[in-house]
């Protein structure tokens, strides 16, 4: 049993994961947030590769596929295009890691910059519901408050 990060709704979570396991879509959707249409998308798309499949035909995923999808899961959840990580994917595949390096490096420089806006925003509510809540508290009038946001 190995860790992998996989993220939900709540954030950030730890799932133990079996080597030696083979993971059905379900199993796979439901660890990754992703409906099996989004799965089966992704692979026609070529972001993940087809997984094995039982003697029923159904889809067998492997930890390492699992991995994968998780990591896809994370640059989508930041905003990659669907074409960079295709690019990105080719790249890895061809062990090209100049080019693995410069995406993620592009990438990286793009989720910094949104992080500093929505920190920005963030610092904004804060600095307004400071404000409001003194309104509420009776330690400043609504006139002041109004006043201030103009």
């Amino acid at each position: 049993m190995y860790p992998i990060f996989s993220q939900d709704r709540g954030g950030s979570q730890l799932y133990r994961v079996d080597p030696n396991r083979a993971y059905t879509i379900a199993e796979i959707a439901e660890q990754t947030g992703l409906s099996p249409d989004t799965l089966r998308y992704y692979e026609k798309i070529g972001l993940i590769r087809p997984p094995e499949r039982g003697y029923s035909g159904q889809r067998e995923y492997s930890a390492i596929d699992l991995g994968k999808i998780v990591f896809v899961t994370y640059l989508r959840n930041t905003r990659m295009p669907l074409k960079k990580i295709q690019e990105y994917i080719a790249a890895y595949n061809e062990q090209d890691e100049e080019k693995c390096y410069a995406l993620l490096d592009e990438h990286r420089v793009s989720v910094e910059a949104e992080i500093a806006e929505w920190t920005a925003t963030l610092e904004l509510l804060k600095y307004k519901l400071e404000h409001f809540q003194e309104v509420k508290d009776g330690r400043l009038s609504k006139g002041e408050l109004q006043h201030e946001s103009e």
